[in-house]
């Protein structure tokens, strides 16, 4: 698909009501092949964000900022018919999902907010995360993917996914490996936490249904849902029981009825 001068890899399946998928940092749609059956009732819209997956990556990362790839998703509604979605984003695919909520409410239905942010409140915080991030971009594109991806795997972000059998795992390395030095390197420049902004001051304003889920084992991004609830008014926060940053992957079951749930319940006083 054409969008915006860059070709982006959608995938659409099944039919329903219209559920758009936004994978996390050095991802691709293929990290929802676990969950995808959970879905079956819905019009599942399985995007390679700019930069991940089969998606091109330019080589400017201004064209990776949040404000552009929030452009792009709008453009791909479009270009499918689609006036109104619901939206499910893990990590950086929910800031992107928060940030596409917060420039086009209107578009969101419902959302789904996992493991994610809505950036950094603090501008002395921004400015040293952009200078960690472009120091990690810089180390992607001169070590290459294979040094990067085992680092990847091995921060404390991801340990509980040391308990997953080897041959997931193995299989999330090679998803990993697939994409491009030059893809990651931009979209951490980009659309990372320092660079987009922040949607702290602007979460009030927000007024659609909002889940927010978070892993017990993820303290970080617990606490930060938590601190999202009580800003988001129309917001449920449920944190899943011995599980880490990647729930969709810990427990795709579980996490496949709490999102169904939350969509079905057109009624829900939240």
């Amino acid at each position: 698909m054409n969008i915006r001068g860059i070709h982006y890899h959608v995938d659409v399946m099944f039919d329903g009501e219209p559920l758009v998928f936004l994978h996390g940092f050095t991802g691709s749609s293929l990290n929802w092949k676990q969950v995808i059956n959970e879905f079956a009732g819905y019009k599942l819209i399985l995007i390679d964000i700019i930069g991940h997956g089969l998606t091109e990556c330019p080589e400017k990362p201004s064209r990776y900022k949040m404000e552009e790839v929030v452009e792009d998703l709008a453009t791909i509604l479009n270009e499918l018919q689609i006036e109104r979605a619901n939206f499910l984003g893990y990590s950086m695919g929910g800031r992107l999902a928060l940030s596409f909520a917060a420039i086009h409410s209107s578009r969101v239905k419902k959302l789904i907010l996992e493991s994610s942010s809505p950036g950094l409140q603090n501008e002395a915080e921004r400015e040293k995360r952009k200078i960690a991030d472009k120091k990690l971009a810089d180390e992607i594109e001169r070590e290459g993917m294979i040094h990067f991806v085992d680092k990847w795997g091995n921060i404390p972000l991801f340990a509980s996914q040391k308990r997953l059998p080897i041959q997931q795992r193995n299989m999330i390395r090679q998803q990993r490996l697939q994409n491009s030095p030059r893809g990651l390197a931009n979209s951490l420049i980009g659309m990372g936490t320092g660079a987009q902004p922040s949607w702290w001051d602007h979460l009030q304003l927000i007024d659609i249904p909002v889940l927010i889920l978070c892993g017990e084992l993820d303290q970080k991004f617990c606490d930060i849902a938590k601190r999202m609830h009580q800003m988001l008014s129309k917001s449920i926060v449920k944190e899943i029981n011995g599980v880490g940053h990647a729930i969709h992957v810990e427990e795709p079951r579980i996490f496949g009825k709490i999102v169904n749930e939350f969509i079905k319940d057109m009624n829900e006083e939240v």
